[in-house]
């Protein structure tokens, strides 16, 4: 075995001619522990209120690897938490990155756990000091970590190879729907890289199902089966794994009888097969091509509206609902971050819970070789679920939980949909909307 729309920045493109032999495509690999070291509320159920975690089932990782051509690099971090980042986490992050390890682009990704720490409290009377202080010192350290383990994966970049596997697979359901047939993105992808000398340095797992195979009363922090899958993947091949959550809006675990561990080995089982046969290649011409926009979107929901923001905080709790009405009160303003690497793979992220229909159509609609899709991604703006499943409403439908403008997510799949093909040269850049 192997060992409307605002744009936000420019196009960034790492295919450079700094050396007459041309550019290298680097990658590197780092980790950190984000376990709460206290107990904190927890992320995911809101039955749960503000009850406080009573310890840890299996410890929380962020897993980053940066790939690098020439001066130009990009993050991409898998998390064992809800969601991606705050707002302020990822302006924090970026900063910093971009300023100790000249890191221009990042995708920071949670894996949905619904066994990890609420993140959104912050150092205010009412948002979350004096009631939740340890939850406040645990948002303020996350994003350190973060921040530690992108410039660790910078400062360990080799020359590398690379290599895309993937296969359609029956382990996961739609929730949703009672249409027929029902959508789901069946899609399991693996990304491999390895130096030169082929020894591992990361597997990138791309799945899209709630990781809720977790009992909801259990109070203890769990990376639920992406943990399980990625522990599998890395005792059989010896490597790191970093699971990045797909379109899991409305996709639940199609597990039959297997407990969440087991569900998280067999997948794990998966990807080890897929990693063997994703033989990694030099690439020919390394370029990594990247642009985020930045969108903002009439909500469904009148967060001025005190009788309903009261609803919202008797569902959860009050100060993570003050949090919430801060950052949606003028609007949802998602960020979608697409990326072309070597010019053969594509990866989109969205910051929210997207329905499995954005995703599978995006793929289908896309020249590129691969296309895999990140949700959670860059921050976290509640569901996203398409058009027909806005109209059908029920849970991840309905406005009080996807309080985003219906269309928002065939919007920004569109947007990528032309970044993409803009990037493989299909359209002259000025052609693209700014």
């Amino acid at each position: 075995m192997w060992r409307s729309i605002i744009t936000c920045g420019l196009w960034f493109s790492l295919a450079t001619l700094a050396f007459a032999e041309g550019p290298t495509f680097n990658a590197g690999f780092a980790k950190r522990n984000i376990t709460p070291p206290s107990a904190t509320p927890m992320w995911g159920y809101g039955d749960r209120h503000a009850s406080l975690s009573e310890g840890v089932a299996d410890p929380l990782l962020a897993k980053a690897v940066v790939l690098e051509v020439g001066d130009q690099r990009l993050a991409i971090v898998g998390m064992d938490i809800g969601r991606g980042p705050t707002a302020a986490m990822m302006t924090q992050i970026r900063q910093a990155v971009a300023g100790k390890a000249g890191v221009g682009h990042v995708m920071i990704a949670g894996s949905h756990t619904h066994h990890g720490p609420v993140i959104e409290l912050t150092d205010r009377e009412g948002f979350g000091k004096g009631q939740f202080d340890d939850a406040v010192a645990y948002s303020r350290r996350l994003p350190e970590l973060l921040i530690e383990a992108i410039v660790e994966a910078k400062n360990k970049a080799v020359p590398a190879k690379i290599g895309v596997a993937k296969k359609n697979v029956a382990w996961n359901r739609n929730r949703h729907t009672k249409r027929t047939p029902k959508s789901t993105d069946p899609m399991l992808a693996v990304v491999r890289l390895d130096d030169y000398a082929g020894h591992p340095i990361a597997v990138i797992a791309n799945f899209a199902a709630h990781p809720v195979t977790t009992d909801e009363g259990v109070l203890r922090f769990s990376a639920d089966y992406p943990g399980a899958l990625q522990r599998r993947v890395e005792e059989s091949l010896q490597t790191n794994c970093i699971f990045m959550q797909g379109a899991a809006g409305d996709l639940s675990p199609n597990r039959g009888e297997l407990t969440g561990i087991q569900y998280g080995e067999k997948l794990g089982d998966e990807v080890v097969a897929l990693a063997t046969i994703a033989q990694g290649e030099t690439p020919k011409s390394p370029s990594v091509q990247a642009k985020v926009d930045q969108f903002k979107f009439v909500s469904r929901v009148n967060f001025s509206n005190p009788i309903l923001v009261a609803s919202y905080q008797g569902a959860f709790f009050p100060e993570l609902i003050r949090n919430y009405v801060e950052e949606f009160g003028g609007g949802i303003e998602p960020e979608l971050t697409t990326v072309l690497i070597n010019g053969e793979l594509a990866l989109v992220g969205g910051s929210g819970e997207f329905f499995s229909g954005h995703s599978t159509r995006l793929k289908e609609r896309c020249d590129a070789r691969d296309t895999l899709f990140f949700g959670y991604c860059n921050g976290h703006h509640m569901y996203f679920p398409t058009i027909e499943a806005a109209s059908e409403g029920g849970y991840g439908g309905d406005a009080s939980v996807a309080p985003v403008e219906v269309g928002a997510g065939e919007e920004m799949m569109n947007r990528a949909l032309i970044n993409i093909y803009t990037m493989l040269g299909k359209f002259p850049p000025e052609h693209t909307h700014e």
